[in-house]
């Protein structure tokens, strides 16, 4: 798994177009639901020794917002981080270095996807 797959499957099943931000960090990419404005994903490349693993150079990571139950089981399965630069207790980084399936990584991006969307408005009671 690496960014152009997830691109490519956010772009065809949201038509997101990632966003790049930073001047200082001009591979990490924002993902962004149109609808709320809000991010659902950020794809980001980080040194190993930051996020604690073992061995020198880059590793891409992409944090998503999970329900926050959902967040302690997954950091506890092989390729999932608590989340970098995010809330750790409502987003989850997932290593992009083929530790973890598209069969697991499509759900989650989907399910990020959907906790941004924007709530219905409430009816007034007039």
């Amino acid at each position: 798994m690496n960014r152009d797959v997830i691109l490519n499957y956010v772009f065809d099943t949201y038509g997101t177009e990632p966003e790049y931000l930073w001047e200082s960090s001009p591979e990490s990419a924002v993902l962004r639901n149109m609808m709320s404005g809000k991010w659902y994903a950020t794809i980001m490349s980080v040194k190993r020794q930051i996020l604690g693993l073992d061995g020198e150079g880059f590793v891409d990571v992409m944090n998503v917002k999970c329900d926050p139950i959902l967040v302690g089981s997954l950091r506890m399965k092989n390729g999932f981080l608590p989340a970098y630069h995010m809330n750790k207790d409502k987003w989850v980084s997932i290593l992009l270095d083929g530790s973890v399936s598209e069969e697991e990584i499509f759900p989650l991006i989907d399910e990020s996807y959907n906790i941004v969307m924007p709530k219905a408005k409430k009816r007034s009671k007039t």
